[in-house]
């Protein structure tokens, strides 16, 4: 989906929800007033609920904007404050199930009307806190690297490639903006926001006090319910990630090559003279036979790529090494038959309850379909000394393989999990606290 389309369908929803306020709400209003308070309302709790399918996906990407508000305020004069982050970093789930039930409910309160002072003020401060964090995000693509963000004198032309966090995670995996237009759309949220505060005593109000109590109550009670179940107790309701059920990962990767090699083909040069500004475009064979005509010395020469550019997912990032670091990939995604998959994308040695997670829950499992003859291994990241300690404690016999930390987080947000492949394409996946027995499993899913 597009941010176009999504705008497009919230205004239709705040079009329908002022018509029948307008019906049945009797009393004065301020038509205007009523329909920015339902748009808004229904953008924030939309907006609010995508990332309450995924809870882990907005504390993941917290955690990187924590990282870099630590570097960033370090070298600085409040850096008094930067010991902060780390903190901010270890609570990040927190912090996103908050965030989130907040955004929900405030999306609630403006379509109930319900207390439109704090309401208002909240609004403000939340639209000021998201400009904060995109505006962060955009304006990086103006800071070099050996350059601090506050360091404004030294920053340089936009360049994608310098931004510290390419996405903001407004959304969740649901719908990815470009920074610039996340950045934009806070921008102007800041308009309805600022007439809230100013005319706040214009909203409707809908039912009595104590109705909007209990069903402000009953929401807020609801959206924390809903946040625990799609990360405490069991996998997102919804997988909007690109290693969903059903998705063929070798294919996909394949694809991906293929599109970025086209996207990132040049089929020709432009060279510019520096003296004169003349431009010459010849195509890549002709410019080879060409080239000694156009030194560098006198003429800027730029690659023309005439295919759109084409954008990855983390199935391109899918790479796995034995702990000798042998590239196993092809071979993993090759293998014909089925195989279960252990995730780990945070190994935590020195916890009990964690190794139990493997050697009561995890491994009972994928013991007995390797009695069955399915294939078993485990991805995680982290040093092959510490690997081989937690398979010896845990008892996992099965070989253990290395890979990014995102690209594993991506796959999966139970930690460990359990994924069932076969033929390079993904069946299905497991929470721990969700495991079906080897039986099940095979009942179900194995022909």
């Amino acid at each position: 989906m597009t941010i176009d389309i999504f705008v497009l369908r919230i205004g239709i929803a705040a079009v329908f929800l002022t018509a029948l306020i307008g019906f049945f709400h009797k009393g004065k209003k301020n038509w205007l007033m009523t329909f920015v308070q339902n748009f808004c309302g229904s953008f924030f709790f939309v907006s609010g609920f995508v990332k309450a399918i995924d809870p882990l996906g907005t504390a993941f990407k917290m955690e990187d904007y924590f990282s870099e508000f630590y570097f960033t305020f370090s070298e600085t004069a409040v850096k008094f404050i930067a010991p902060i982050f780390p903190w901010m970093s270890e609570h990040s789930v927190a912090f996103s199930v908050a965030m989130i039930v907040f955004e929900m409910i405030l999306g609630l309160m403006l379509v109930l009307g319900a207390k439109p002072k704090f309401t208002a003020w909240a609004f403000l401060a939340l639209v000021a806190f998201f400009t904060v964090l995109t505006g962060f995000t955009y304006f990086t693509g103006h800071v070099p690297s050996d350059v601090n963000f506050f360091e404004f004198g030294k920053w340089g032309p936009w360049v994608e490639t310098n931004m510290k966090v390419t996405d903001c995670g407004c959304f969740g995996d649901f719908m990815k903006l470009k920074p610039k237009v996340t950045f934009t759309k806070d921008v102007l949220l800041m308009v309805p926001a600022l007439y809230f505060v100013f005319r706040h005593k214009d909203m409707h109000q809908l039912f009595s006090s104590k109705t909007r109590s209990i069903i402000l109550w009953a929401a807020g009670i609801a959206s924390l319910v809903f946040c625990f179940r799609n990360y405490v107790w069991n996998e997102p309701i919804v997988d909007f990630r690109p290693f969903k059920a059903g998705v063929n990962v070798r294919a996909q990767q394949v694809y991906e090559m293929e599109q970025s090699e086209l996207a990132n083909k040049v089929t020709a040069y432009k060279m510019t003279n520096k003296s004169s500004g003349k431009e010459v475009i010849l195509p890549m064979a002709e410019y080879m036979k060409e080239y000694k005509n156009y030194p560098k010395e006198e003429w800027k020469l730029e690659q023309v790529k005439d295919n759109p550019p084409f954008e990855t997912t983390k199935i391109s990032d899918f790479d796995l090494s034995n702990l000798e670091g042998d590239h196993v990939t092809e071979e993993i995604l090759n293998y014909p038959g089925y195989s279960l998959m252990v995730t780990a994308y945070k190994m935590e040695p020195e916890d009990e309850g964690y190794k139990k997670r493997f050697s009561e829950i995890i491994n009972p499992v994928v013991s007995e379909a390797e009695k069955a003859g399915i294939k078993v291994f485990a991805i995680t990241a982290g040093s092959k000394d510490v690997i081989e300690d937690f398979r010896h404690a845990t008892q996992s016999a099965y070989p253990f393989y290395t890979a990014d930390d995102l690209v594993i987080k991506t796959i999966q947000r139970s930690n460990p999990g359990l994924v069932l492949w076969k033929d390079g394409r993904i069946i299905q996946k497991w929470h721990f606290k969700q495991l079906p027995s080897f039986a099940e499993i095979k009942r179900q899913y194995i022909r």
